[in-house]
């Protein structure tokens, strides 16, 4: 009896004094592994959302960004008469120009413009006018087109002209001035009014029959 007795308590089961420490130590890394996963699933939905404005942002102030479009004259030729009295008692001219005009729409839809009026000055007087035609420029282009304009120094005071040939011969200086009004539209769904304006100064050489020093504002 004696010899169960000692064989019965020899086959006790061992208690590890260690495991309550042991699993209160997996306890708290499975809540501190939880803790991360939620920190760091809060900082990618932050970065979204940061990302998210950004985008919104830059969308806001580029794309969506309305832009004044610009008239300019680009360019001319002259073509058939081209007759420049400088001397004399009554300087005069009259001469007909294909002046290349463009329309710069920086913005990221279309700009549809309607009819318009280009008018050339020699000091305050008009010389020459021609008729801007309806269209539309493209988003991010340049619409170009010509127009002719018949240039008469008519009805420009003989003293301005004489002063002008005396002071400068060989160059008569013009400005022209216009303005076409249309609508930027931006995806078909955002549409804004503009107006395109121009104001350059330029001049004719006469000897060389050529359109330079353009300025435009």
């Amino acid at each position: 009896m004696a010899g169960e007795g000692e064989k019965a308590h020899n086959a006790a089961p061992q208690i590890n004094p260690y495991g309550r420490v042991d699993e209160e130590v997996a306890a708290v890394a499975q809540r501190d592994a939880r803790r991360r996963k939620r920190i760091k699933c809060f900082a990618y939905i932050a970065a979204f959302v940061v990302f998210q404005a950004a985008v919104i942002l830059i969308f806001g102030l580029t794309i969506m960004k309305f832009r004044t479009p610009r008239l300019r004259v680009r360019s001319a030729a002259f073509d058939g008469a081209f007759t420049v009295v400088e001397s004399g008692a009554t300087p005069s001219f009259e001469m007909r120009m294909v002046a290349e005009l463009g329309v710069k729409n920086a913005n990221f839809g279309r700009y549809k413009y309607q009819n318009g009026t280009v008018e050339f000055y020699y000091g305050a007087t008009k010389v020459g006018e021609a008729l801007i035609p309806r269209a539309t420029a493209k988003a991010r282009s340049t619409r170009k087109f010509n127009v002719t304009v018949d240039l008469s120094s008519a009805n420009v005071p003989i003293g301005e002209l004489t002063s002008q040939f005396g002071s400068t011969p060989g160059v008569i200086p013009l400005t022209s001035r216009a303005t076409v009004r249309g609508k930027v539209e931006i995806m078909r769904i955002m549409k804004k009014n503009k107006s395109a304006n121009m104001n350059c100064t330029m001049q004719i050489d006469v000897q060389s029959r050529q359109l330079r020093s353009f300025s435009c504002r």
